[in-house]
């Protein structure tokens, strides 16, 4: 059983930058592709990133793309998300997964 937990979320300014964790437990998720996911208030959820099991070939929501970097250190068995300059429509609760396992979810509030 694979647990995944997140960190990193909270408050930041309009413009600011955030980083999420995702670190597993239970078991290792190095062959997984992993990704992150986020549910905005009254929205469907939306697909953000995700990365390989080598951590190459990242892959981008139009919406994120330029902005925010997804990676992975397999050694430590933690994906990140690095967001930079956010705006407020990325406020949202942000999932990560990997396989079939899926995080509890960390909130993002950007505030103008």
């Amino acid at each position: 059983h694979v647990q995944l937990v997140e960190s990193g979320g909270g408050l930041v300014q309009d413009g600011g930058s955030l980083r999420l964790s995702c670190a597993a437990s239970g078991r290792t998720v190095s062959s997984y592709v992993m990704g992150w996911f986020r549910h905005a208030s009254e929205k469907e959820s939306d697909f953000v990133a995700a990365i390989s099991w080598r951590g190459d070939s990242p892959y981008y929501a139009d919406a994120v793309k330029g902005r925010f970097t997804i990676s992975r250190d397999n050694a430590k068995n933690t994906m990140y998300l690095q967001m930079n300059s956010l705006t407020p429509e990325d406020t949202a609760v942000y999932f990560c997964s990997g396989g079939i396992n899926w995080s509890h979810g960390t909130q993002v509030t950007v505030y103008s």
